[in-house]
């Protein structure tokens, strides 16, 4: 099985690889026809490689074209598991939706950017002068309402399983609770049914390839997101490799492709 990666960060170890820069796809197309599967392209690589070049990729088209930002990210939770999905407004900017997510969502409510990840560009918002702020500086309103969590957790999917999941816990701030602004990792008590619950959404999407964030409000499970590339933090402590997990995926379905 021969392979062409996009990011070797992600593909470090693995065997009958080569490495493209994702800008030098067209001048190394040779090297990427000669490929049977190509690994981690960016989203803008996608449509060329699957349509035209007709190439296999990982992660699937679905976990990179639906996880490319959260509006994406949240139609297609909406689409299978609505129940499972916080109340969510996605609006473009002008005066009507500002008013309207006035009227529609009482103090205090999260407002998100539709593109980042690890914490970043997510806000909770507390009064009319916040929300303009976030109004002034973002083009599309991606507004959520705020569930009272201490914790949330991270359910990481490779190929058709659940190869980990953690809590991620800030006993500083409650409300970022990503490891990459000062969350700690706890593997106690993970619920079984978010698991599964987890592993139905993402074989429903077609999602080969994600970190879930979940929450835990009563007795119900929400979705917040999933990331395609998500840390590895909690691998490291369970002395699990990615990589091979990854490759043993492929390496079962590149054999099945071929029987």
């Amino acid at each position: 099985m021969k392979l062409v990666t996009f990011n070797p960060f992600r593909t470090i170890g693995m065997p009958n690889l080569k490495y493209v820069k994702p800008e030098h796809m067209f001048e190394e197309r040779e090297k990427i026809m000669e490929a049977d599967i190509c690994l981690f392209p960016e989203n803008w690589q996608v449509n060329a490689l699957v349509y035209g070049m007709k190439k296999q990729i990982f992660p699937s088209i679905q976990s990179i074209q639906l996880g490319f930002n959260k509006i994406e990210v949240t139609r297609a939770l909406w689409s299978v598991c609505p129940e499972n999905v916080p109340r969510t407004l996605i609006l473009g900017r002008n005066h009507d939706n500002i008013d309207r997510v006035f009227r529609e969502f009482p103090f205090p409510f999260v407002a998100k950017e539709i593109r980042n990840s690890m914490g970043k560009g997510v806000f909770l918002i507390e009064n009319h002068q916040q929300f303009n702020e976030y109004t002034e500086n973002n083009p599309y309103f991606y507004v959520q309402e705020y569930l009272p969590i201490e914790r949330d957790l991270r359910v990481c999917v490779i190929g058709d399983d659940v190869v980990s999941a953690y809590w991620r816990i800030n006993d500083q701030n409650t409300f970022r609770t990503n490891v990459a602004q000062g969350g700690r990792i706890s593997f106690d008590d993970i619920p079984q049914k978010a698991l599964e619950l987890v592993k139905e959404v993402a074989q429903a999407l077609g999602i080969n390839h994600a970190g879930f964030d979940v929450v835990v409000v009563g007795d119900k499970f929400y979705f917040l997101e999933f990331n395609i590339l998500f840390g590895n933090q909690g691998f490291q402590q369970l002395g699990i490799s990615a990589e091979a997990k990854i490759i043993n995926y492929l390496q079962q379905a590149f054999q099945e492709s071929k029987s």
